[in-house]
């Protein structure tokens, strides 16, 4: 079956950086209030009801609103951390960044979330992670969100600090507690996954659901899944569509992905190949390797599109190369049965042994028939048992069949290879 595409946890410098109120209140004026307006945070206290995403600020007039005021208030940290914000958001990091190292070394959480994620990232700056982390943890322990959902990645990936998942999931805890959806989705990942706290279904779909109440399209794909899976509870494909459709419409490519493969196989509704492959069109165009490769099986069987071996050939290698390792699988096999290529044992051979190389399932059960037939490959009985026998022990049951019949009695019919699906 094709794996659902589970959304990651990632990085994600939309939505970043915190305020901190450096600057009294009692300085405020019009000008103090307008930059406020155009380029705060919706997590800093005080600004609640005017703050907003970082994707959400019109940098231009963010700009123009809080150049004014620090020109009125030269020395003020959190204006100079706006205005960094404001040139972030428009995408010049040469300015914002001088701004913001002024802003961190004052304590403005707005630098000390931001600069600190593009240190850790490389994002317009030489990459720092370690440095990045020092940024963080003094904006997280300062008790705002989104400097804590990105403490918990840094823990979580171990990037610039020793990965530390009890660590992560407390901070990603932390950010939730203050409504951060990025932090709850991520926290319902942990609880999924059992990573850093005790795995728990319920609590996880209890977090998902409420970053989905917020339209976080990360959420809305995790609780899909989870939902689609039957996990923790019953199995209803038709909710799980209605998520992966309210990501699909924010233009998630998991969400594309995700409902393109309910669609296609007619879970809680009639199948429709086409539209299945025009959602999977619309995550590969986005690079999603998964996608690709369930556009290659669509090309390769002819469903919902023209039958093309040479297409399908195609996708299956751009999503090897970008390491799926279903999509290796079957390009293996296109070069071994000659379909869209000529046939090329070598290339069957490198591909097939790159999948088993990872574990996976089919990879190593048709790498023991490549060894079994010797494809490309002098003849090896003993090498294709011990393949069939590590797909064997994770339950493939052709693998399985293959065991029996090579240490018993050989039985006619069917090939000992497979298509990943």
């Amino acid at each position: 079956m094709i794996g659902l595409g589970k959304m990651v946890l990632g990085k994600a410098l939309l939505g970043s950086a915190v305020l901190a109120l450096s600057t009294s209140l009692a300085l405020a004026g019009p000008a103090f209030d307008a930059c406020a307006a155009a380029a705060s945070s919706q997590f800093e206290p005080g600004f609640e009801n005017i703050g907003r995403d970082l994707s959400a600020i019109d940098a231009d007039a963010a700009i123009a609103a809080c150049e004014k005021a620090l020109k009125e208030e030269p020395n003020s940290v959190q204006l100079t951390g706006w205005l960094a914000r404001a040139y972030f958001a428009g995408g010049n990091s040469a300015k914002a960044v001088p701004l913001f190292e002024t802003a961190s070394a004052g304590g403005n959480v707005v630098a000390l979330s931001i600069y600190g994620d593009m240190l850790t990232t490389g994002d317009g700056v030489e990459q720092d992670a370690a440095r990045g982390a020092q940024l963080l943890t003094q904006g997280a322990e300062a008790g705002f969100a989104l400097a804590q959902n990105s403490l918990g990645l840094s823990y979580d990936f171990g990037e610039g600090l020793a990965q530390d998942r009890a660590e992560a999931a407390k901070w990603y805890r932390a950010a939730a507690e203050q409504g951060m959806a990025k932090a709850e989705s991520n926290l319902g990942l942990m609880y999924q996954d059992g990573i850093g706290v005790p795995r728990d279904y319920v609590a996880a779909a209890a977090w998902f659901e409420r970053a989905v109440a917020q339209g976080d399209a990360s959420a809305q794909v995790n609780l899909g899944k989870l939902i689609a899976d039957g996990l923790g509870q019953p199995v209803d494909y038709q909710r799980a569509a209605e998520l992966y459709q309210a990501a699909a419409d924010q233009g998630d490519m998991y969400g594309q992905n995700n409902l393109g493969f309910l669609i296609e196989n007619g879970l809680g509704q009639e199948s429709d190949p086409k539209a299945a492959f025009a959602l999977y069109q619309q995550a590969a165009d986005q690079g999603m390797a998964l996608a690709k490769h369930n556009l290659a099986l669509l090309y390769e069987d002819g469903r919902g599109v023209a039958q093309d071996y040479g297409k399908a050939l195609e996708l299956y290698r751009e999503a090897a190369e970008a390491g799926e390792m279903l999509a290796a699988v079957n390009l293996g096999l296109l070069y071994m049965d000659g379909k869209g290529t000529a046939v090329d044992n070598a290339e069957a051979l490198k591909w097939t042994q790159i999948a088993a190389d990872a574990g996976q399932v089919i990879g190593l059960n048709n790498l023991g028939h490549i060894y079994e037939e010797g494809l490309g490959v002098e003849p090896d009985k003993a090498a294709a048992i011990s393949y069939y026998q590590k797909s064997a022990d994770q339950g493939y049951q052709l693998a399985i069949d293959n065991l029996a019949r090579l240490r018993g009695p050989v039985q006619g019919g069917g090939t000992g290879k497979t298509k990943q699906k």
